[in-house]
């Protein structure tokens, strides 16, 4: 299954856990499942763009360029949340925190569908 599809997946995701949350919490709600999922696609979905880039080289792509893609990538989710931790002042929590995890459970899911 490709990295994209996977970023489809979190994307998914992401727009359930906010629509669920949006009758049980409100706007505030949904708009925090959004930013959250948002956190966790954005990246994987710039470290699935790299990678697809990297592989048309002739030459390819090398393990460390992965792990340091890998790095960055989980990076920029962390630095993603700790930004709309400082800048979205009606974040709610508990939507946040379940679209994250739905986000990142996408791969269990892709795996379990193949």
């Amino acid at each position: 299954m490709s990295m994209f599809r996977i970023v489809g997946l979190q994307i998914l995701a992401t727009a359930i856990v906010s629509l669920a949350a949006w009758p049980l919490g409100g706007s505030a709600a949904a708009i925090s499942a959004l930013l959250g999922g948002a956190a966790c696609f954005v990246p994987n979905g710039m470290f699935a763009l790299r990678l697809a880039i990297a592989s048309r080289r002739p030459q390819g792509t090398s393990a460390a360029a992965f792990f340091v893609g890998e790095f960055v990538k989980v990076g920029s989710t962390v630095g993603l949340l700790a930004l709309i931790a400082w800048a979205y002042r009606d974040v709610v929590w508990l939507a946040l925190i379940v679209a994250v995890i739905a986000a990142l459970k996408s791969y269990l899911i892709a795996f379990l569908w193949r």
